[in-house]
């Protein structure tokens, strides 16, 4: 996706309607959604593999550039014809996003992009120590993808980490860990929003057992995070962030940082603590960001007791 911020300041109302005026003064363009967490593993020293989709368009062309800049390998993006690559415009207003507009395709791919897409996968494969499964319900991970994906990572010993769709929420079984937000977690499971820890802890337990994962990392906003492993109690981890601007991928960051932990080697629980920090850094900035080593170095500094 590309992820377009339009940025300006509002002082009357439109004599038109009553909406805003907003005076532009800055317009920037970043990678977003698969591409935003690629650019996080990239910020912080990983070698991030994109295998994804894009239309045949400007939009396409704008956000490979912006990845290369970036240092992620975009050689296993696939074109299709039929979609355009999905643009997300926010207008805002100071720090007030004014209104969101965005042009894209849900529509499932089709067998024959989908097989394209599945052989550069099963070819990078072999260059990889951890597959992340990014999901924004565009049409692109369905089942005979997920099973694909599962299979030939699982068999070469590869784990695989989901950032989910509450639609697709019962698909991911079998993962190795899915990071839901607290929204996600409940509505996946199509159960009442949970009032307490406990209620919390009772609801990663379901997940645990009813995808059969070995793991679940729950976000849950100013409450930092918990983490769920079979035979194992909770992790919870305190909120670091000080400042919160802007939450727009800030799940990109979670599930980019947790990956790249996991595959140089951390514990999950570590991993999981690392993460933490790196969304503190994150969401004290405005639009889809990114965190460098020295900020969460820094951020973990400040964690320790």
């Amino acid at each position: 996706m590309v992820d377009r911020t339009i940025r300006g300041v509002a002082h009357r109302l439109s004599p038109e309607a009553p909406v805003p005026v907003v005076d532009i003064h800055h317009e920037e363009c970043r990678p977003g959604g698969a591409g935003n967490v690629a650019a996080n593993i990239a910020a912080l020293g990983g070698r991030p593999i994109l295998v994804s989709v894009t239309g045949r368009d400007p939009e396409a062309e704008r956000v490979l550039s912006l990845l290369r800049d970036r240092g992620v390998d975009v050689a296993s993006v696939v074109t299709d014809d039929s979609r355009p690559t999905i643009l997300k415009t926010r207008v805002m207003a100071g720090h007030q996003q004014v209104v969101r507009f965005d042009r894209e395709s849900r529509a499932s791919l089709s067998v024959g992009v989908r097989r394209r897409l599945l052989d550069g996968f099963r070819e990078r494969l072999k260059d990889a120590q951890g597959v992340v499964l990014s999901d924004y319900g565009k049409g692109v991970v369905s089942v005979p993808l997920l099973k694909a994906v599962l299979t030939q990572a699982h068999r070469q010993g590869i784990f695989v980490t989901v950032d989910p769709k509450i639609e697709h929420f019962l698909r991911y079984r079998g993962v190795d860990c899915i990071t839901p937000n607290l929204k996600e977690a409940t509505e996946g499971l199509r159960s009442l929003p949970p009032k307490t820890d406990a209620e919390v802890d009772a609801l990663g337990r379901r997940i645990l057992k009813r995808l059969r994962c070995h793991s679940v990392l729950i976000t849950r906003s100013e409450r930092g995070m918990s983490l769920y492993r079979e035979g194992k109690p909770p992790v919870h981890i305190p909120s670091q962030a000080r400042e919160v601007f802007d939450v727009t991928g800030a799940g990109d960051t979670v599930i980019a940082t947790l990956s790249l932990a996991l595959a140089a080697g951390a514990p999950l629980d570590e991993s999981a603590r690392i993460a933490n920090a790196a969304a503190g850094v994150v969401v004290a900035k405005l639009g889809t960001a990114v965190v460098s080593p020295k900020e969460l170095q820094s951020a973990l500094t400040l964690a320790r007791p």
